[in-house]
């Protein structure tokens, strides 16, 4: 290890004055020196380690302190470090320690090379320097291990050592300080004492009007979250206008966290501290200048509707959210059309079809021919499941149609959507109802330009066919499925080969052996040797579905005859088909017919083929 002093050497490397006992704050010493980043990241996650080796009094006193003098690094390694911290309770020596890790100490005994190397002076303990860092991924990392310690400390330990170290976060000269306070007032609340729970209503007050608008998001952030552990009468008295000012805020990104607050300050406070305190800020929101903001909005609607409840819902969330289905940004009106399920689910079963027919349907109508192409397909992802909630003469009479035309519709994504939710609509009314539109569909997602979409309706075969019956699906679907086995991209005909082996698990091995076995043999004769390893490939996973008589008797002969094809590639899948089926077969066809073909491949005289034949003998102890 470059830079780092071996075992070998004692403690040479550390100071030359013999100690071994220095040996490893030596070797640590080196490789975070180094300039490898990786060798000093491997070193820092290995800080847990050379805790336990030094003991708790010495990882107090000298571990810690060099960690303090050496926070400076790439990014990398100190995210490493902040992770490892949190950990740290331990390896300090429990609770009645966990302050060390918090609080600057200046008990470090090291040799005196070391202390020159470390300049020791009186620096921000690790986790505090890291939360101030300008990396953000670095401040989130420690912010949460400074929440995991903060358990660890007793009421009079918090208030000693935690609580202070807040203070002085949030009173930092640089914002980056401020913003990782933010997440910190909520763990060291609720057990502190009233004077000092004081003290940090007032930090947070000041950070949620800081003139920097990264600190105001950060606050507006965790504004819920403070509010979740305040007292009722604070939450009216402090948070409620908070929450009000920060909706109101000249930038965007903090308004638009602000409405993410809403939802928990909504949960802790009556139907008339609601009304009263929070609506009128959140009718502001949802008609907000700044599309972001309303698709915020959209995008928490659920969840807005369960904490203020049904009169405020049916009152105030309904005409906002009929606005938000036809905002004049796609981005809302795409998240909103997503959350119609939802919505209509979370309605109270007294009255709730007769809202939404009257409040909602008209604008779901209006969607499915929308221009944009993101708010079709999200309509398409959740519009099924409206059937179960508005039952089956509903459903045929005014949500029958808008599938169809789903169904049509030129973009592959909203058929897509259809066709992976039709279980929904097959509960109330069967899916016969939709087959002559279904099938033009399927064939037009099977034969799309787009391998992907092609992959996507290869998965959802299955469910088709458990609901059109085996009838339907050999009439109109067997011959789309036998397609895809020679498709040109190699992940279709893998999809296709796994879906044959759902299909038989379906419709049974009977069904297997009359339909689709003897097509796919068929191809053993294809001239494309790529068919003839698909040909392979589907005898490996149907063997295990239809059983041994199917397999002995039809897949068999074919993989055996087909050990004597042209092509290595070939060959040699026939070698490791072998050793697929072998254990379905029995002894006599092991070893009378298996057997022998295996030692004729195992003396090709290509050495892939030689290798895998070799390999099946071994495995199915054919020697």
């Amino acid at each position: 290890m470059a830079g780092a002093a071996g075992p070998g050497t004692g403690s040479g490397a550390a100071g030359g004055d013999g100690d071994d006992s220095l040996y490893p704050i030596a070797v640590l010493i080196d490789e975070l020196r180094n300039e490898d980043v990786q060798l000093r990241l491997n070193s820092i996650k290995k800080l847990s380690t050379i805790a336990l080796a030094l003991g708790v009094e010495r990882t107090r006193t000298e571990l810690l302190p060099f960690l303090t003098d050496t926070i400076y690094d790439e990014d990398e390694v100190l995210l490493a470090l902040a992770e490892q911290l949190g950990n740290f309770t331990g390896l300090v020596g429990g609770p009645d320690f966990a302050h060390c890790l918090l609080t600057p100490s200046g008990n470090c005994h090291l040799g005196h090379e070391i202390l020159a190397v470390l300049q020791k002076s009186c620096l921000q303990p690790p986790l505090e320097s890291l939360a101030t860092v300008e990396e953000t991924v670095v401040r989130d990392k420690a912010v949460e291990s400074l929440r995991q310690i903060s358990q660890e400390h007793t009421p009079v330990a918090l208030e000693a050592h935690f609580v202070p170290l807040v203070k002085r976060l949030a009173s930092g000269d640089w914002f980056t300080s401020r913003t990782s306070a933010c997440g910190l007032f909520s763990v060291c609340y609720p057990r502190a004492s009233n004077a000092v729970k004081a003290e940090i209503r007032q930090h947070f007050r000041s950070l949620c009007s800081d003139d920097t608008p990264m600190v105001r998001r950060a606050a507006a952030s965790k504004l819920g979250e403070f509010a979740k552990v305040l007292e009722l009468d604070s939450v009216k008295s402090e948070i409620v206008p908070l929450f009000t000012n920060l909706a109101s805020d000249e930038q965007d990104s903090v308004r638009l966290l602000a409405v993410e607050a809403c939802v928990s300050i909504a949960q802790l406070l009556s139907q008339d501290d609601l009304e009263f305190l929070v609506m009128p800020t959140l009718r502001q929101a949802a008609e907000d200048k700044s599309w972001r903001v309303r698709y915020m909005v959209a995008d928490k609607f659920s969840e807005l509707q369960k904490a203020v409840g049904p009169k405020i819902t049916q009152n105030d969330l309904i005409p906002a959210f009929q606005n938000l289905l036809k905002d004049c940004e796609a981005e809302v009106r795409a998240a909103a059309a997503h959350k119609v399920k939802e919505l209509c689910e979370n309605l109270p079963i007294e009255g709730r079809e007769t809202i939404i027919m009257n409040q909602v349907l008209p604008y779901i109508k209006e969607l499915v021919s929308d221009t944009n192409q993101h708010v079709k397909s999200a309509l398409a992802s959740v519009i099924m499941g409206l059937s179960t909630i508005l039952g089956k003469e509903n459903t045929i009479e005014h949500l029958l149609p808008l599938f169809l035309a789903q169904l049509k519709d030129e973009c592959p994504e909203v058929r897509l959507n259809i066709i992976s939710n039709l279980d929904c609509v097959n509960e109330v009314i069967g899916i016969r109802q939709l087959s002559q539109s279904l099938l033009p569909a399927i064939v037009e997602l099977a034969e799309d330009a787009k391998w992907r979409v092609r992959l996507a309706i290869i998965e959802y075969m299955p469910l088709l066919a458990g609901q059109l019956g085996v009838e339907f699906f050999d009439e109109k679907l067997n011959s789309l499925c036998m397609a895809w086995l020679v498709d040109h991209v190699y992940a279709i005909r893998e999809a296709a080969t796994n879906n044959l082996m759902k299909l038989v698990q379906k419709f049974g091995t009977e069904w297997a052996q009359n339909t689709i076995v003897p097509k796919v043999l068929v191809m053993a004769n294809d001239p494309n040797y790529l068919h003839r390893m698909t040909t392979l490939f589907c005898i490996n996973v149907l063997s295990e579905a239809c059983g041994q008589e199917i397999t002995t008797k039809q897949m068999l002969p074919i993989v055996l005859k087909m050990a004597g094809d042209q092509v290595a590639n070939v060959r040699f899948n026939v070698a490791k088909s072998l050793q697929k089926i072998g254990p379905i077969l029995d002894t006599d066809a092991l070893q009378e017919e298996v057997k022998p073909v295996l030692q004729k491949l195992g003396q090709d005289e290509d050495m892939d083929v030689k290798y895998f034949a070799q390999e099946a003998i071994s495995v199915l102890a054919l020697a």
